[in-house]
């Protein structure tokens, strides 16, 4: 059937009842996919069905990391340089529509990831089926890069399993488990791995029928009027999160339906269109560079093996707990070290909801339960291959701790310091073994944040630091690399902003607003919410190593609240009063002005000291230096990072502007060395 085609990526085999098999096998590539030579010799395959029809058609995985994980958007950056986006969109477009069009039943069989074009692919088809597997997970993520699903889904999901369903994957970029799919009518049929293929094949035969609640569901709520209704409360709910002129693609998608919906045909000829219009916006393009920045940190280990399995943590406090408490969910083997009993108790039962959370079963939550122990005696250091030291900001209490530890150390095991401030150079000083300590550190709440920074100093092995990369990728953590220097990286830039904050506040400029005009410009929370949130007593901790640093003042209004024993959330006394763990925001009167420059006082200090840092060799790359920023700080990244969006702003202008306001306020807004460079 399929002479003379000459098949690299997709190997069809036929089945009982003369059912082609064609299982996806990407050639060159640990994961399946979809290329423009992919989707063409798909096309060629399918050209040849009028010949020699199957009686039925099954798409599947012959790689065993998953189905597929959507479109090549390496491929795709590409197309978009060189103008051939809609090109690239149509071509995937016309090879679903030939697979929605087969006569015969078609079955995608799902295990593992179905992401993007992957899901698109299975939309094509008219039935199914997926594995029950935990790996198994099946959406339409394309809002995280800026565009829509662009070959199908956007048109096709919604007909399927209604409107809300839809709309719920589509906006917000999630993903289902097969069981959650199935339950919205997105999968026919869930079995165990092992069946898969037989379920796909029995689906063909059987074909069977969607519920009538599900049929029903998806005809109402594609009609007009659902549609007016439905679209103006999805808007509502987006506008809530996001700015259209900042993240236009949930807005456009809505838009789109509300017009395109109640047509499925009419909405398949107006996809592309559509997308290419997305995918030319300065966010997507940013967005698709967020992207890149992801895969190249977890790619910094260069294939190494982190050769890690049991990690010992000292310090139960909230960062030491709860870094134990990740590293056992991850599936490590775990010991937690503190003074007493008492200390460890409260780390231990955060872990407990964290792992309900995250696990829901009984049976998985004891199985984590027994990778994670107390040692108060300390007795596991000598097993470990891994210790994390985070124990309080001290110098001399940690140097004495590693005397106490090293010694008793197996060959071969790393010592990490989860400090936040203290240069590695000087930890570092009395150590017998330097070359096998490293700084580790991670942020908080650590089961959310995705940054660590691995801290380098002056005697650290270069096998130590590709370790920690493949340790960071192995508890799903993003590795960036920064120099020993006070705050690294993420502390040293986040610190003057903060700072400012607290100066205009201390002038006079109400909280609310301040973090209001954060939140315009894109950062994901305020920052006078976010020294609450960290705790007024962290950040005058930082302030003793940061500010002789930085040459900066901590303003009166900061170290008054602390002399008077406001630590923020945690007390629930700040800046603001916490209730429930919300900020109770006075109200701001309807008059009040808002200083022109209020932007500018807290946004240009973080990109000068961005620039501050690439200039010091802080961190290796302007690209390091914007995945450490947006995965550790959440700076906007419809900006696509710091160093780019100074380049898209024009460095001379947001020079100038530093200039103005060193003139206007002193000598901390003075530029940086380094302006030029960047």
């Amino acid at each position: 059937m399929f002479e003379g085609l000459k098949l690299q990526h997709w190997k069809p085999r036929f089945e009982r009842d003369n059912v082609l098999v064609l299982a996806f096998d990407r050639a060159g590539s640990s994961v399946n996919t979809l290329s423009a030579a992919v989707l063409e010799e798909l096309s060629g395959i399918l050209d040849r069905f009028p010949l020699n029809p199957p009686k039925g058609l099954v798409f599947i995985s012959a790689k065993p990391a998953g189905f597929i994980a959507g479109a090549d958007i390496k491929e795709f950056a590409d197309f978009s340089a060189r103008s051939l986006t809609l090109s690239a969109i149509e071509r995937g477009h016309r090879v679903f529509g030939k697979v929605a069009a087969l006569k015969i039943p078609t079955v995608a069989a799902i295990h593992g990831h179905c992401m993007g074009g992957g899901t698109e692919l299975s939309l094509a088809c008219k039935f199914r089926v997926a594995s029950d597997d935990a790996k198994t997970r099946i959406g339409l993520p394309e809002v995280m890069l800026g565009i829509q699903p662009g070959w199908g889904g956007l048109a096709r999901l919604p007909h399927l399993v209604g409107a809300k369903a839809a709309f719920d994957m589509m906006l917000t970029g999630r993903t289902l488990s097969a069981s959650n799919a199935k339950a919205v009518g997105l999968v026919d049929k869930v079995v165990p791995e092992s069946g898969l293929l037989d379920a796909a094949l029995n689906q063909l035969k059987f074909r069977g029928k969607r519920r009538l609640g599900q049929r029903l569901t998806a005809w109402i709520t594609n009609t007009r009027l659902a549609r007016m209704v439905l679209s103006k409360a999805m808007y509502g709910q987006v506008a809530r999160k996001a700015d259209r002129k900042q993240y236009p693609a949930p807005f456009a998608m809505i838009d789109f339906w509300r017009k395109n919906g109640g047509n499925l045909q009419q909405a398949l000829r107006a996809e592309p269109r559509a997308t290419v219009k997305l995918a030319e916006t300065s966010t997507a393009r940013n967005l698709v560079r967020v992207y890149f920045l992801q895969e190249a940190l977890k790619g910094l280990a260069g294939g190494a093996a982190h050769e890690i399995k049991h990690v010992h943590v000292v310090g139960a406090g909230v960062m030491g707990g709860d870094i134990a408490a990740w590293c056992a969910l991850q599936g490590f083997t775990v010991s937690l070290q503190d003074r007493e009993m008492k200390y460890i108790q409260p780390a231990l039962d955060r872990a407990q909801e964290l792992f309900k959370k995250k696990l829901k079963t009984d049976d998985k939550i004891a199985e984590v339960n027994k990778r994670l122990m107390a040692d108060v005696d300390s007795a596991q250091v000598p097993k470990a291959d891994l210790i994390i030291e985070a124990i309080f900001e001290n110098l001399e209490a940690k140097q004495g701790l590693y005397a106490n530890l090293e010694p008793r150390m197996k060959a071969g095991a790393i010592l990490a310091s989860n400090t936040s401030s203290i240069p590695l150079n000087e930890l570092r000083a009395k150590l017998a073994r330097p070359e096998q300590f490293v700084g580790l550190h991670y942020f908080n709440p650590v089961a959310l944040m995705p940054l660590v920074e691995i801290v380098k100093h002056d005697q650290v092995s270069p096998d130590v630091l590709k370790r920690m990369a493949a340790f960071a990728k192995g508890i799903d953590k993003l590795p960036v690399p920064v120099a020993s220097s006070p705050g690294f990286l993420v502390n040293r830039v986040l610190f003057p902003y903060m700072l400012e904050a607290a100066t205009l506040y201390a002038e006079g400029v109400p909280g609310p607003v301040i973090d209001k005009v954060a939140k315009k410009f894109g950062m994901p929370m305020g920052p006078i919410e976010l020294m609450d949130t960290v705790g007024l007593d962290i950040a005058t901790s930082v302030s003793k190593v940061l500010c002789p640093f930085l040459k900066l003042d901590v303003p009166t209004a900061l170290t008054e609240m602390i002399g008077s024993g406001k630590r923020g959330k945690k007390d629930g006394q700040g800046f603001y009063t916490w209730k429930d763990g919300k900020p109770v925001k006075p109200e701001v009167p309807s008059s009040y002005q808002v200083p022109a420059d209020l932007e500018d006082r807290m946004i240009l200090p973080y990109l000068n000291e961005c620039v501050a840092c690439l200039a010091e060799g802080v961190v290796e790359s302007a690209e390091h230096c914007d995945a450490g920023m947006i995965f550790g700080t959440g700076f906007a990244p419809f900006r696509g990072g710091p160093v780019q969006h100074i380049q898209d702003t024009g460095k001379e202008a947001l020079k100038a502007r530093l200039e103005t306001l060193a003139a206007k306020y002193g000598a901390r807004f003075a530029p940086k060395a380094g302006w030029e460079q960047v």
